[in-house]
């Protein structure tokens, strides 16, 4: 009969290594049982039922008899028995390992042999509408043109590499213990200046609360301002993670349609008058990227001043601006302290750092502290800290003008390439605000096709008409073009071109 080979990969091997030191071993000083008996047994039970994986280095036999209390007379003759019979191997100057040539345990052939799938409690509603939502929010697509994906120079990385080790060096007694839960001071400090100079805020350091980004912050303030059963304005077309958080928290989501100037708010008024919130993004609307006019700003204002509602304003990607000034941010405006703003680094440093920031009206700060610490008690001190000193340097307003040049320069290449090779079949604007620009479809395309035979052929983007719920939707596509070099970029836009160009009607 052949003998089935039991082998892990290497890399698995290694990161299992030093789980043996933290196994519970242990011994019975009045059981019958000699002590280096217990000790052979035990551990060879252990390797059998796949408890301790080969290749896994174990205690030496000095430390494990300390461990135990026990001769160490008795763990060598256990050690000893085990290597003789091939349980374990020795490496010289190395140590003492499970060996990694042991037949598969009879159990997982079994198991393997007879695949019977376990019995799944059944889901709540809640839980379904979970699952269905993990399904689709897989966004690590490394492939051009994901959206939301950035790049960092050498300079960045660099100055990241020095402030850490400066941090790490003087490790400052805050990261031994529980910090704020609106997060450190300093580095609200450091967002309450940026913003004001930048974007118009009015606020100070104690307003600010540091969130994991702007889909936490809006969790946080949909937890705490609204009730399941409440009416919401939500863009259409707009942001489907916004969307499908109020969805998922109980909100009847009423869309408001989007023109050239943005929110509707007079179609909002038609259609929800007493809605008890409105989220929005009217610096640079999603996915359009139209600005919100100043009198659709007021309109806006009034409505929520006069109804008793919030407005959630999400002011995503206003770091990167390529002409002329922005309108400064909506709550800028609020003199009835109903927008909640909030805001992220994970855009215009990169995904991996989360942390974001709301900005709240003073009745509103104890609320939003209370909801942080709830949820997930505070954000990480260390990324806060090297944020905070990455601003106060003056690191961060250099990296977002070196950013805000080289993301322009591919904005271009983009909309030049679509131009020049698919002007019959897309309209596409340089959009000046960013990271991401929509090519409308000329003709009677699917975008929804487009977006799969793109995808097959290595190209990822967002087809436009998803985005919509009740208004017509348009046929057209979304395209990041900040997360890839001039050298990727161009064959993507070849093989984009050649796929569109060759779509039927």
């Amino acid at each position: 009969m052949t003998q089935t080979t039991f082998r892990e990969p290497a890399a698995r091997l290694r990161a299992k290594a030093g789980w043996a030191a933290l196994y519970a071993w242990e011994v019975e000083r009045d059981s019958a049982t000699p002590i280096f008996r217990q000790v052979y047994l035990q551990m060879r039970s252990a390797i059998l039922a796949q408890r301790l994986s080969p290749g896994a280095k174990l205690p030496s036999t000095r430390a494990l008899a300390a461990e135990l209390g026990v001769a160490r007379a008795s763990v060598i003759s256990a050690y000893e028995q085990l290597l003789a019979e091939g349980y374990l191997s020795g490496r010289v100057g190395s140590g003492t390992y499970i060996s990694s040539d042991l037949p598969e345990p009879v159990e997982r052939r079994r198991q393997r042999q007879k695949k019977v799938a376990p019995a799944s409690p059944p889901l709540t509603a809640q839980a379904r509408a979970f699952a269905a939502l993990g399904a689709v929010a897989v966004e690590d697509e490394d492939r051009p043109f994901t959206n939301a994906r950035v790049l960092i120079d050498a300079r960045t990385i660099e100055v990241w590499r020095k402030l850490t080790q400066e941090m790490f060096r003087s490790f400052d007694p805050i990261h031994r213990g529980y910090a704020d839960a609106r997060g450190l001071p300093e580095l609200r400090r450091a967002i309450c200046d940026y913003l004001g100079a930048a974007r118009g805020v009015r606020a100070s350091p104690e307003q600010i609360v540091i969130t994991s980004g702007t889909q936490h912050a809006i969790d946080i303030a949909t937890r705490v301002l609204l009730s399941p059963g409440d009416e919401v304005w939500v863009e259409d077309p707009g942001y489907p993670m916004t969307r499908r958080a109020l969805a998922a928290a109980g909100m009847v989501l009423r869309p408001v349609a989007v023109d050239a100037q943005g929110l509707n708010v007079r179609a909002g008024l038609r259609l929800a008058p007493k809605a008890r919130a409105a989220f929005i993004t009217p610096s640079h609307q999603y996915p359009l990227g139209i600005m919100l006019a100043m009198t659709r700003r007021l309109e806006l204002l009034a409505w929520a001043r006069e109804a008793g509602a919030w407005i959630v304003e999400d002011d995503y990607h206003s770091e990167y601006r390529y002409a002329g000034r922005p309108l400064a941010a909506l709550q800028g405006l609020d003199e009835a302290e109903r927008v909640i703003y909030v805001g992220t680094f994970n855009k215009v440093l990169f995904p991996g750092l989360r942390l974001g920031y709301a900005v709240v009206p003073p009745p509103l700060i104890q609320s939003f502290a209370g909801a942080r610490f709830l949820i997930d008690r505070q954000a990480p001190t260390l990324s806060q800290a090297l944020v905070a000193e990455f601003m106060r340097q003056g690191y961060f307003a250099a990296h977002i003008r070196r950013m805000r040049l080289l993301y322009r320069d591919q904005r271009d290449l983009v909309v030049g390439e679509l131009q020049r090779r698919l002007g019959a079949r897309i309209a596409v604007t340089a959009p000046e605000q960013g990271m991401h620009l929509v090519a409308f479809l000329r003709e009677e395309l699917s975008d929804l096709a487009l977006e799969a035979a793109l995808r097959e052929r290595g190209v990822i983007v967002r087809a436009l008409s998803r985005m919509y719920l009740k208004a017509p939707p348009r046929q057209g596509f979304l395209l990041g073009f900040t997360g890839y070099p001039r050298q990727v970029i161009a064959p993507a836009l070849a093989q984009l071109a050649r796929v569109v160009a060759a779509a039927k009607p």
